[in-house]
């Protein structure tokens, strides 16, 4: 394929030289001239491994050279690949300002004319956040071109997963390919660029390929805060922190896998909580500052608060709850989180009633018994023993079980609203019903 890219720094530059040295013929686009003109020279504009020999290579094969003008580059390709940067503003938000510069500059190239025959693409590969593109960019490229994105030209995004230092190595063997494809066509686009490489490839939305990213790079920040956390506070007790870890990485059941990172309810339950205070507590003790793990059960708190203002939300007062245990076919009820958000409602007044299967409250016995005495002393009467009594009450439903007798009980359509906790089965079509709300999807 014939191949613009926008912006020649660290992305642009692997990009382009990466994308030459599969057989595609690139042009590299930057309005610094010196970057320019070390391209066409064969040499690298950044530090990288293996990206100067490569660099030297594709452009001595003709395969990669570089220009300051966007018409010659939309002339001569018929995908481009915008990879400027997108800096952080003073106060933490995302600067779009070089986007949104060169989505005006390729939208002029394409109404002045300069593309020949066929349909232009126009990937972006910039870090943005979700619904920059479409919210944003999009109404650029139309209003500059006087066309329809999806039908005079193609739109995508295609975030990049390269590491500095080894991002060559990451082109040819990628974590993942995401693109987020407007329409089809746009995709497929997208997809011959790295026809042949490795990895798995997602196909999605376009404001979920711009998440992607976000999620990404969030996730390893966390990680890399949580190990110097965790190490910082193993020195202060006298812990190789290495050990610790070694054996922490060899569960890939629990702790190196999907487990725990779908988004649902608040946790609970008889052992993080208390283990998070206890560490937090021997931190604090040893003069170790850890705001991350000082932090998670302020986190958990806040997303229990999201129940709570759903329900607020509404406007309704009459409160249906399904599930209270802090664990699906358990009956215990010890820093349950469904016990808190009943406790939660219940405290501002509203008219609360609860089915839980597995909840008898004349079977409840020891710290079980005395946990409920002391956090919702009137249990007895908010419990019910049959999922209809609770859907007769309610005008607004808090599902927080998956328990079979309460999936099948719960209404199509018309009825009370549904505050999903636990993302139902069947919640991507319930999304599209008025009385439906999701807490975190």
């Amino acid at each position: 394929m014939r191949v613009s890219v926008f912006g020649l720094g660290y992305v642009g530059c692997v990009s382009a030289a990466c994308l030459a040295s599969l057989g595609h013929e690139v042009i590299g686009v930057d309005v610094n001239q010196v970057k320019v003109d070390l391209v066409n020279d064969g040499k690298a504009p950044v530090v990288e491994e293996r990206i100067g020999e490569l660099i030297a290579e594709v452009v001595r094969t003709g395969a990669l050279r570089a220009t300051g003008d966007v018409r010659e580059a939309i002339k001569n390709s018929e995908v481009s690949l915008v990879c400027v940067g997108t800096p952080s503003e003073p106060n933490g938000s995302l600067c779009t300002t070089y986007l949104e510069r060169v989505t005006e500059q390729i939208g002029a190239a394409l109404a002045e004319g300069a593309k020949q025959g066929g349909r232009q693409t126009i990937v972006f590969r910039s870090t943005m956040l979700p619904g920059t593109c479409l919210n944003l960019l999009v109404p650029i490229l139309e209003k500059n071109v006087g066309g329809t994105a999806g039908v005079d030209f193609g739109v995508a995004v295609n975030p990049e997963f390269l590491r500095e230092g080894t991002s060559v190595r990451d082109f040819f063997d990628p974590p993942k390919t995401v693109i987020g494809e407007l329409d089809p066509a746009s995709g497929d686009a997208v997809m011959a660029l790295y026809d042949g490489l490795p990895g798995e490839v997602f196909r999605v939305p376009v404001p979920t390929a711009e998440a992607i990213k976000y999620a990404d790079n969030a996730f390893h920040g966390l990680k890399i805060g949580f190990a110097n956390e965790l190490g910082a506070v193993c020195q202060a007790l006298g812990v190789d922190s290495h050990q610790v870890m070694d054996v922490f990485l060899a569960d890939r059941k629990l702790n190196i896998s999907p487990a725990y990172l779908r988004p649902g309810f608040a946790f609970g339950g008889s052992c993080l909580p208390k283990d998070l205070r206890s560490l937090v507590h021997a931190a604090q003790r040893a003069d170790v500052s850890v705001p991350i793990l000082a932090h998670v059960l302020p986190s958990n708190s806040e997303h229990l608060q999201r129940a709570v203002d759903l329900v607020e939300r509404t406007g309704k007062r009459r409160i249906g709850m399904f599930g209270l245990s802090f664990k699906p076919g358990t009956d215990d009820l010890r820093e349950s989180p469904l016990v808190e958000l009943a406790e939660r409602l219940f405290g501002k007044g509203y008219d609360l009633r609860i089915y839980d299967a597995n909840v008898n409250l004349s079977r409840l016995i020891g710290a079980n018994r005395e946990y409920i005495e002391n956090r919702l002393p009137h249990l007895a009467q908010l419990l019910t023993d049959s999922v209809g009594k609770v859907l007769e009450h309610a005008e607004v439903c808090l599902v927080g079980t998956r328990d079979p007798a309460v999936l099948s009980a719960l209404p199509q359509g018309d009825g009370p609203v549904l505050v999903d906790l636990i993302r139902l089965p069947d919640a991507e079509a319930r999304r599209a019903e008025p009385g439906y709300m999701g807490l975190a999807w």
